[in-house]
């Protein structure tokens, strides 16, 4: 698997409309939309938290705004990069692993962030309680050999709401 690859699954491509809307539903409000989702219709849960991960492309400099599903364990904010299961890791993953701190938007609210890959059994524990926040992310890693990144991130500064 090359760290440059970066494929679209059926996943994504199915969802994309959902998730440009949902991005821009989420910036626009200034969070006070699109931070809970109704995520029954892909086996997950009625009350799925989702925050906006702002990256800059490791390549490109492009700022790149995400929405993804987010937990919180340990005083972390913890995403995973599944990718819908594809056998390569999202391209956001990278632009994370090549910065120092990232920015994240919770609801209103949005930090300046460290980051780090649990490993072992934190990892084991974290996956665990990931798939039982979201169920498909135990078929998204059934579907691939790569084993599916965890990030936990660490909020520092408080900055303004993400804009569009």
């Amino acid at each position: 698997m090359s760290d440059d690859k970066v494929e679209m699954t059926v996943v994504e491509r199915a969802t994309l409309e959902f998730v440009a809307q949902h991005r821009n539903t989420y910036l626009s409000s200034g969070g006070r939309e699109g931070h809970i989702l109704d995520y029954r219709h892909l086996g997950g849960h009625r009350f799925t938290t989702t925050l906006l991960l702002e990256t800059r492309g490791r390549k490109s400099g492009e700022r790149r705004v995400t929405p993804l599903i987010y937990g919180d364990t340990g005083g972390e904010v913890v995403i995973v990069a599944s990718k819908g299961g594809a056998d390569v890791h999202p391209a956001w993953y990278h632009n994370v692993r090549a910065a120092d701190a990232v920015t994240i938007q919770i609801g209103g609210q949005a930090f300046r962030c460290g980051w780090r890959e649990p490993a072992g059994d934190e990892r084991a524990a974290i996956w665990r309680f990931m798939a039982d926040l979201y169920p498909p992310y135990r078929d998204y890693q059934a579907a691939t050999d790569r084993e599916i990144p965890i990030l936990c991130f660490q909020p520092g500064e408080e900055l303004p709401p993400l804009e569009a």
